[in-house]
């Protein structure tokens, strides 16, 4: 599994040296990967099917506890195999939906990559490993996303999903670090047995916030859920394998996962099913509204997104058994339609619904899938997608909190998903023929093969559900429930879940029937549309702008003296409050001060002073030289001679070059207003105290072990010397005096260019430009 995950990355950067050699068929051949991967997992199902799990582990930072390991269960075997497995379709449909893009290459490596981003995350076992492969999946999809980068709209469809997935992630970041705290462990299967523990923690109401948070804006949960429908900018490919297998599916998995932790609390079950059900009515409702059909398809996933969250917060054996099979069927039947859509697109030159109709006749194979899928998608027999729905009702009939919100939701939302249906098949296969922007034609066998395979699949799993029992058990298990196994047929008899999936029937058929009165009295609701989430995302980032540009022109404003103040202001804070309120600071602790101590300080200070009252320059550094000449007697007195030769040495150099750099410069003129004056005067009194408060706690106090004495003690033994100073320095301190050899070095080198240079010399003539002599 590592290794499958590591040679796909591997395998993705090589795609553009691969379209040099295949051109056309790189697609074709990059779908190898995944389709090996496919093989790979349908050789572990034995294994998982008798409730057996695979764990690889290979340490990665041992200190930290955190190892690349990647662990295989049910749950994990089912999303690994959708994302192989439709990842591989895709691929191949890709190859011919942009046969003729030059940008082909770059769309390979950027797919390939975000599917293994996908499948490392559904994979990992440690969460630091898992959200790593979290935000590479956020940042994958950004880049999918905005693959237009010239389309003013792609790229901000992508910022948008990036700012609120990867704000989420922020969060989801904060909830795994305060799980592992309270699991005792960084172990996604240590931590499953451990939920009473979690429960019971101080930190698990922040972690189960910042962990919701992060879930739902990766699933496009209320009030997050407008960056999905905005990402159909995205190729059709990539919205295909976006809404079916990955990315929105990435938040759904980690609640799955985290359910045998997490769900056993009342705030996991009200806010999961209040959340999910509020977006699976929201998303029908809004897709109802939609011509675009990429964006009806998209609002469409919003509701079952919400479905699948509204399910895991129920919780039940039937609510999680319910969950796999909607999961399985939504996979199905949304990547056969986006798929659809994408042949519908290049066939007739429109995504419109209203602009398309008849084409059953120009495009019957495609029809045909198109029929399939949508009828799994409206819940009909004999498609998965009704066993779903079925399932779905059962399983809200039986939920042990809100269960009439649940149900209302849950109805409303089969009714509009019908209607949704209906449309999708309808206005552009039956009707009258439409003049569209193309003279329609049957997709091509590649890329009507995926979607075909799709929808068969659904028929058939729909036909005979027997087949996906062993999964739903083996997943169900995989979510904390040892229960017997899970049984699954198309017919039930005459129940409650029947009754309600024929009143959404009768239901659905009237808005079918009205739905273009509906859409144009929808219409008036357009101006409070921008009071919902998504216009309160655009004043947040209005206002952010406007606070980076104030803080810009305050804090960034190209002055170095206000770059100083601040950097100084934030000194004093941290270290005043570090040195006073944390540690404490008294006159007890402070050490005693000599009289010729306090001389020689009071010398300094005069000597900064009087450097900063001179109005000439070279009295200003006369004053510094004597300023630094104190510092050179405060180490006489404290018994260092040899860093007092240094300071002499310096200071005496320092003094001599200013002097002479200086001496043509003109008399200091005043520039700062009195304030502005008096505020440096301010800042610089109090950093100087602080740090002569903080030196001299340093030199009174006892609050940390001196080094002195291992240098001392191990002075000989490790550094084989005899002169404590020279090992410190050439042992000890070896990187830091080599710092000082190099800066030395190249101060050298300076001043030796500048030696180098003559008056007159060819260098000099070439800098000075054109002057008298050049006009004669």
């Amino acid at each position: 599994m590592q290794l499958a995950v590591l040679a796909g990355f591997v395998t993705a950067g090589l795609a553009p040296l691969l379209h040099h050699w295949l051109g056309a068929r790189t697609a074709l051949a990059m779908a190898l990967l995944p389709a090996s991967l496919v093989l790979w997992l349908l050789w572990q199902w034995p294994l998982i099917a008798a409730g057996e799990t695979l764990l690889l582990a290979w340490p990665w930072v041992p200190a930290l506890e955190i190892s690349l390991t990647f662990f295989l269960d049910g749950l994990a075997w089912l999303f690994a195999l959708l994302i192989c497995a439709i990842g591989a379709l895709v691929l191949v449909y890709s190859g011919d939906y942009l046969r003729d893009d030059p940008a082909q290459p770059r769309f390979l490596v950027l797919i390939v990559a975000f599917m293994m981003a996908m499948l490392g995350l559904v994979l990992a076992d440690n969460l630091v490993t898992l959200f790593i492969f979290w935000e590479l999946t956020s940042l994958t999809s950004y880049l999918l996303i905005g693959f237009h980068h010239t389309d003013p709209a792609a790229r901000k469809a992508a910022l948008q999903s990036l700012m609120v997935t990867a704000g989420g992630g922020l969060a989801l970041l904060a909830g795994l670090v305060m799980l592992a705290l309270a699991g005792g462990s960084w172990s996604l299967a240590e931590l499953a047995g451990r939920g009473d523990a979690v429960q019971d923690h101080a930190l698990h109401g922040p972690l189960l916030v910042c962990v919701l948070l992060g879930a739902f804006t990766k699933s496009a949960q209320w009030p997050f859920h407008f960056w999905l429908p905005n990402a159909m900018a995205a190729p059709t490919p990539v919205s295909a394998y976006l809404h079916s297998a990955t990315m929105v599916k990435a938040g759904i998995y980690l609640l799955a996962r985290l359910h045998p932790v997490l769900g056993s609390s009342d705030a996991w079950v009200v806010t999961l099913t209040l959340v999910g059900g509020l977006t699976m009515a929201l998303g029908a409702c809004l897709a109802i509204r939609q011509t675009h059909l990429k964006i009806l398809l998209a609002y469409s996933t919003v509701m079952a997104l919400g479905a699948m969250t509204l399910l895991l917060g129920i919780g039940t054996r039937a609510a999680l058994a319910a969950f796999i099979v909607f999961l399985v069927a939504h996979a199905l039947y949304k990547g056969a339609l986006f798929l659809v859509a994408g042949i519908l697109d290049q066939a007739t030159g429109t995504r419109d619904l209203t602009g398309m109709g008849g084409l059953r006749h120009a495009m019957p194979w495609t029809a045909l899938v198109a029929g399939l899928a949508a009828l799994s998608l409206a819940g009909l027999p004999p498609l998965l997608g009704f066993i779903g729905k079925e399932a779905l009702f059962s399983a809200v009939l039986e939920a042990p909190l809100l269960r009439g919100i649940a149900l209302s939701l849950a109805f409303l939302a089969a009714l509009l998903t019908l209607a949704v249906a209906a449309l999708i098949l309808l206005r552009p296969f039956f009707g009258a023929r439409r003049e569209m922007p193309r003279r329609p034609r049957e997709g091509s066998p590649a890329m009507l093969a995926g979607p075909a395979l799709l929808a068969g699949l659904s028929l058939w799993l729909g036909l005979v559900p027997h087949g996906l029992e062993v999964l739903v058990t083996a997943t169900v298990q995989g979510l904390g429930v040892r229960e017997a196994a899970v049984h699954l047929t198309l017919w039930h008899g005459v129940t409650l879940p029947l009754g309600l999936s024929l009143a959404s029937l009768l239901l659905g058929a009237l808005v079918v029937r009205h739905w273009d009165g509906l859409r144009a009295r929808s219409a008036r609701l357009e101006p409070f549309m921008t009071l919902g989430p998504e216009g309160g995302y655009g004043a947040l980032m209005r206002g952010w702008m406007r606070l980076a540009e104030a803080q810009t022109r305050w804090l960034q404003n190209g002055h170095l003296r206000s770059y100083l103040v601040m950097t100084l202001l934030v000194l004093l804070g941290l270290v005043g409050h570090a040195l006073f309120v944390r540690n404490g600071l008294s006159r007890a602790s402070m050490p005693s001060v000599q009289l010729h101590e306090a001389l020689v300080a009071a010398l300094m200070v005069s000597g900064a002073v009087t450097a900063c009252l001179m109005r000439s320059r070279l009295a200003a550094v006369a004053a510094l030289g004597a300023m630094g000449f104190s510092i050179a007697l405060t180490f006489v007195l404290f018994s260092a001679p040899d860093l007092a030769i240094t300071q002499l040495l310096v200071e005496t150099l320092t003094v001599v070059l200013l002097a002479l750099v200086l001496y043509r410069l003109p008399r200091f003129a005043i520039l700062s207003t009195p304030l502005r004056r008096l505020r440096d005067l301010v800042v610089a009194s109090l950093v100087g105290g602080l740090v002569g408060l903080l030196m001299l706690s340093v030199l009174g106090g006892e609050r940390l072990p001196r080094i002195s004495g291992y240098m001392i003690a191990n002075g000989q033994p490790l550094g084989h010397g005899h002169n404590l100073v020279n090992v410190i320095l050439v042992d000890f301190r070896a990187l830091d005096t080599l710092g000082e050899i190099i800066v030395l070095g190249l101060a050298a080198t300076g001043v030796f260019a500048m030696l180098c240079l003559r008056p007159g010399s060819a260098a000099d003539r070439r800098d000075e430009g054109p002057g008298e002599n050049d006009h004669g």
